[in-house]
């Protein structure tokens, strides 16, 4: 079945932060839908909408509100019919959508490796003791205090120009960034060194950009099913299987990470406290179509081998 596709007269309306990054992603999923269709610039709108988590950034987001705060407005905006899609990066995405919305379609994944930047120290390895360094990410803060309880930890907030202005300012020596949006905005050059899984697990669908829609328009779905990559839907659905039976928010520091390896999904997992003294470990191999069972399989197993207060700040 084939639907009437957009035009320059009546584009397709595509919802977006406003942030240098948020944008490349907005433009990619519309070059995307353009190369598929053979449409025209013309044909689409980015209409960028203004989101809370972007305009507070002096309070850490476990104090204002979590993953809905980037969000929100513009899921609002998607249910009203001011946008006809909506285009996040999902590790700012919650595991479970508005009533009347869905998400199911991702482009191919990039890098899913943080990154680490300073303008002064060479390496994670070569802070020096007691050495000031700047991140809003629980999940990095925890990972960090448990490799480094040396190191003093301080909020750092906003869009990566922010970020390393406040480096250049001396807030901190160091920050971490994802490898994916210094790449998509041709700064892979700002990270001295980008930090191998295996030393730090990443934060859930990191990497991934998703393509949000309403449930009820077949066109859009359509549309969407074209530029769908199967491989990264598969990862995501074991990682935020098991994020969702984790209940993962800005509050709990959770990392995770699927690969696929010839037909074999290889899922692992980590939840730690939030002041890094203690992390929890663990991993599962198995089918493609395993993958969102094989998520909450390896949360129960890491929830029953968490004491009680796990997740408790001290």
């Amino acid at each position: 079945m084939t639907h009437p596709l957009p035009s320059p007269a009546q584009p397709l309306k595509i919802g977006t932060r406003g942030s240098p990054l948020a944008l490349w992603q907005a433009h990619e999923v519309r070059r995307c839908l353009g190369v598929a269709f053979g449409l025209p610039d013309e044909a689409f709108e980015i209409v960028v909408i203004k989101v809370t988590g972007d305009q507070i950034l002096d309070k850490p987001l476990k104090e204002i509100g979590g993953k809905g705060l980037f969000t929100r407005e513009i899921e609002e905006a998607l249910i009203e019919g001011a946008i006809d899609i909506a285009v996040h990066s999902m590790k700012d995405m919650p595991t479970v959508q508005p009533e009347g919305l869905v998400l199911d379609c991702y482009l191919p994944r990039e890098d899913v490796r943080d990154g680490f930047v300073s303008p002064g120290v060479a390496s994670l390895a070569d802070l020096p003791q007691g050495a000031v360094v700047g991140s809003s990410s629980l999940r990095r803060r925890a990972q960090l205090a448990l490799r480094r309880p040396d190191l003093r930890l301080v909020e750092f907030r906003g869009n990566v120009q922010t970020r390393m202005r406040k480096l250049e300012e001396g807030v901190a020596v160091a920050t971490f960034l994802a490898m994916a949006g210094l790449n998509r905005l041709g700064m892979a050059h700002v990270a001295r060194a980008a930090i191998a899984p295996e030393e730090m697990l990443p934060a859930v669908a990191q990497g991934a950009i998703g393509v949000e829609r309403r449930v009820s328009d077949q066109r859009v779905e359509w549309m969407l099913s074209a530029i769908h990559d199967r491989d990264t839907g598969v990862r995501l659905a074991a990682e935020r299987g098991m994020l969702a039976r984790l209940d993962g928010s800005c509050e709990t520091p959770i990392a995770g990470l699927a690969v696929i390896e010839e037909d074999v999904l290889w899922l692992r997992g980590e939840i730690l406290r939030p002041d890094g003294s203690e992390s929890i470990t663990g991993a599962r191999r198995g089918g493609l179509s395993d993958a969102a069972a094989m998520g909450r399989d390896l949360a129960e197993e890491l929830l029953g081998r968490a004491p009680a207060g796990f997740f408790s700040w001290r």
